[in-house]
């Protein structure tokens, strides 16, 4: 069997291996842990982040990272891009920005008197949105089709992006001043978001101190190719099971967001299929052939808090959407585990 090894030289990912039932759960448990240590050599002390990245990264699902300046928001992404061999491109969303500047053009060749379609930088398996909320309505829509579908139409014709395709988005929620807050239906298309939050005092002294053996963004290895990405998807949507227990469960969550008093938009379908689909990666991550309800519970506030949208009477008393999350994960039963461990 084929091991998932960073070889000596450190620039060139170890073969993709050739699946067999019994250590496919394996692998992909190596492969998280092993991704997780490179990022982390220059994401510090964000272990927790960084497992929630990769979770997206696994599920097929977009990340949105909403922090303020400075705490890595956009070296998470580039970590996770440099850790894999496979393409990608990074976009600088300003107000001027034009949709065919995401999603590329169709130019007219005198030459052979055609039109050829030149792919813009969303057809790469990575693609960094910097301050995505800088962005007119306009160009951020243009970003809707490729999230959800994987592919673009252009002049009546629909280009497929490469597989694996995730879109790592950042915005800054302090500074508002020339910005476009995302609207919910474009909210949705992002499996999760998350905080990177400033580091702790002795990270944050080692980092200073580079104490960290001056790791570098440029100078991390690659872990992975893209070939490996794509059959580690299938292994946790193949491979972990999802007992109807914990579906139930994960669903009731969902439409508590829906009926509680301080929404005025709670979660939809797709945040229980999200809730699901994201607890198998973190159950092969932890190599488990079934997710438990402990899955969907740790899932459920990176995963649902986006989705819901407040009643104005919640806002003025500063009530949260955390709070709204927490308060129906503290109401709403979890199955027991012994239901929770059967085979969906």
């Amino acid at each position: 069997m084929t091991q998932l090894a960073t070889p000596a030289n450190g620039n060139q990912p170890a073969e993709a291996p050739q699946f067999h039932a019994g250590d496919a759960l394996r692998l992909f448990r190596e492969c998280f842990r092993a991704l997780g240590d490179n990022i982390e050599r220059v994401v510090v002390g964000k272990r927790d982040v960084v497992d929630l990245a990769l979770i997206a990264l696994f599920a097929e699902g977009h990340l949105l990272v909403e922090d303020v300046p400075g705490t890595g928001k956009t070296t998470l992404a580039r970590a996770i891009s440099a850790s894999i061999d496979a393409s990608w491109h990074r976009i600088q969303f300003t107000p001027d920005l034009l949709p065919s500047d995401i999603t590329g053009v169709s130019m007219f060749r005198q030459t052979t008197n055609t039109f050829e379609f030149l792919p813009g930088p969303v057809f790469a398996h990575v693609v960094i949105g910097d301050e995505i909320n800088r962005a007119s309505p306009k160009t951020q829509s243009a970003m809707l089709e490729v999230m959800e579908e994987g592919r673009i139409t252009v002049d009546g014709t629909t280009h497929e992006v490469p597989r694996p395709f995730i879109v790592i988005a950042t915005q800054n929620p302090v500074d508002m001043s020339g910005t476009y807050p995302l609207p919910e239906a474009q909210l949705d298309r992002f499996l999760m978001r998350v905080t990177v939050g400033y580091p702790d005092l002795a990270s944050e002294i080692a980092v200073a101190s580079g104490a960290g053996g001056g790791a570098t963004i440029e100078g991390l290895p690659v872990i992975a190719t893209a070939r490996h990405i794509q059959e580690f998807v299938q292994v946790a949507r193949h491979h972990v099971g999802a007992a109807q227990p914990v579906v139930d469960y994960a669903v009731r969550l969902a439409r508590a967001t829906r009926e509680n008093v301080h929404t005025r938009l709670g979660a939809g379908p797709r945040g229980s299929v999200a809730l699901v689909r994201a607890a198998r990666v973190r159950a092969a991550s932890q190599e488990r052939n079934h997710i438990l309800p402990e899955d969907v519970k740790a899932l459920a506030r990176p995963i649902l808090t986006h989705r819901l949208l407040l009643a104005p009477d919640a806002e003025l008393s500063g009530v949260t959407a955390a709070d709204v999350l927490d308060e129906i994960l503290d109401r709403v039963p979890a199955p027991q585990p012994t239901a929770a461990k059967g085979h969906g």
